[in-house]
């Protein structure tokens, strides 16, 4: 049994995520942003015991902090974690080159690149050095994008900040290995999920479904079954790798 954290877990993947590793036995600390009562949702749903509710702004490197030392509290330490919380595309924050404002272009970078990248790193750090100090092992997992490799075109800061998040992933598998740390990334394509249904269910969806040759969308629980396997303690020589999860819509050579 190994003591989770994983962010933005209120809902979607973070929320199969933690499904997932209760229902193998893990403790999971749930953490949300600003929805506690979704939070709380995913904490019923989760099998076992000893499972707990870590409210926290990751924008803010206090906040990540106080996420972090609550769940360790809570919990005895952390063993994994697992970085998912985002500010993912939506129609508010697409900023194509040629049209967006120069404010709006600030704006979006600044948020996508504080929550996407800035506060996986602050989170990683945080976990690594209080598992270091324990002299156990432990597992980070991020979950990135098919979009760091295919380009962003109307949401360009997205696209680099995950691209940055693979990297800083591998940098951390190198760094955190004579530690018995092991890092590894996932970069799901697109994922059925509550925010996505309008969009599923619109005349671009059959558009969406159509970029992989399996002709559907990803669900959240692939990314969870991912997630279980790079956790599981067989897959620490999977340690730097980027595990592509977007059913061939997109394939890297």
């Amino acid at each position: 049994m190994a003591d989770v954290l994983v962010t933005g877990a209120s809902r979607g993947i973070g929320r199969a995520i933690a499904v997932a590793l209760a229902g193998r036995g893990d403790r999971v600390a749930v953490h949300y942003g600003s929805d506690r009562a979704a939070a709380e949702r995913t904490l019923e749903l989760l099998a076992g015991t000893g499972h707990t509710v870590v409210g926290g702004d990751l924008r803010r490197p206090e906040g990540a902090e106080a996420v972090v030392t609550a769940a360790a509290e809570a919990h005895g330490g952390i063993d994994v974690l697992v970085n998912n919380a985002a500010i993912a595309p939506a129609e508010s924050r697409r900023h194509p080159v040629d049209t967006v404002s120069y404010a709006d272009w600030q704006r979006v970078w600044r948020e996508m690149i504080d929550v996407d990248l800035i506060a996986a790193a602050n989170l990683t750090y945080l976990v690594a050095r209080q598992i270091i100090a324990r002299g156990t092992s432990g597992v980070v997992v991020n979950i990135g994008s098919r979009g760091a490799f295919r380009g962003e075109p109307e949401f360009p800061a997205y696209g680099a900040a995950k691209a940055a998040l693979h990297a800083f992933g591998q940098s951390m598998a190198v760094a955190l290995a004579p530690h018995d740390i092991a890092v590894a990334s996932v970069a799901p394509g697109f994922v059925s999920s509550e925010r996505q249904a309008a969009k599923l269910a619109s005349p671009t969806g059959d558009s969406v479904r159509s970029e992989s040759p399996f002709g559907r969308v990803g669900t959240p629980e692939e990314v969870a079954h991912a997630v279980l396997y790079l956790t599981s303690p067989g897959a620490a020589w999977a340690s730097g790798a980027i595990l592509d999860l977007n059913g061939a819509s997109h394939l890297r050579t």
